[in-house]
């Protein structure tokens, strides 16, 4: 065990929730979210990984969901700041991995600028668990020697992605939060290069066991995620390497 396996008081862990099965989690992170005082947590926590918390644990609900913020960025770090100064042991709980697309890095520089010691516990990441549990491997000797993991979050304006880089072979592309965009992103990938027939899936609920996924190409996943009344939160997954869905789809 480590030298600071103990979450100690005034101190704040940013925790990897995982994509949702609870066995997905860190040994380490269902340590420290048991011996937490004070969960702050995110929309896409699972229950499942709440219940670990002991009765006594106080809990805050923080979530973000499209166009619905219970707090702004900046309120969720000053109390971060606030429950740690009151000699709290905090676990700041995110779906997924806290540095990727978490704001973790927001959080941790506010924490690291009031002087309030934390550290960063990994979690499985939406892209790997859906991937994992889709039957898509991210990378393949055979498809794509690469993988890029993207928001799809678009700002007013859809130019704020780097399209080109995104459209080229060899690759396989991972946007989050991209669902309500994806008639956008779909007509961009093609607009700047890549093949019509690329296949393209969209994967729901990833690892539990409600888990949806639809594989289409890039130009009809926006039609058949729509028929199929898929809503966020979802992950597109783009490239060759989801046609060895037909092979690899143990879970579904």
């Amino acid at each position: 065990m480590s030298a600071h396996t103990m979450l100690l008081p005034g101190h704040v862990a940013l925790v990897g929730g995982g994509p949702g099965d609870a066995e997905l989690l860190t040994v380490r992170a269902a340590r420290l979210i048991a011996q937490a005082d004070v969960l702050v947590y995110d929309h896409l926590v699972s229950n499942a990984v709440l219940d670990i918390a002991r009765v006594g644990a106080e809990r805050i609900y923080v979530g973000k969901q499209a166009g619905k913020h219970t707090l702004q960025q900046e309120e969720i770090n000053a109390l971060l700041v606030r429950l740690a100064r009151e000699g709290k042991r905090v676990v700041r709980l995110k779906g997924g991995d806290p540095y990727i697309f978490g704001r973790g890095g927001e959080e941790g520089e506010e924490l690291a600028v009031a002087g309030i010691p934390f550290e960063v516990v990994p979690g499985v990441t939406a892209a790997c668990g859906a991937a994992a549990y889709a039957g898509i491997p991210l990378t393949h000797r055979d498809h794509a020697q690469a993988v890029i993991f993207v928001t799809g979050h678009l700002k007013d304006d859809s130019s704020d992605l780097d399209w080109p880089a995104l459209a080229r072979a060899q690759q396989t592309v991972v946007i989050y939060m991209g669902v309500l965009s994806l008639p956008e992103i779909s007509r961009q990938l093609i607009a700047h290069g890549m093949p019509p027939g690329t296949p393209a899936a969209c994967v729901r609920h990833a690892t539990l066991p409600e888990q949806h996924t639809v594989a289409a190409t890039i130009a009809t996943l926006p039609q058949a995620v729509a028929d199929a009344g898929l809503r966020p939160p979802a992950l597109l997954i783009i490239g060759h390497v989801v046609s060895l869905r037909e092979r690899l789809n143990w879970f579904e």
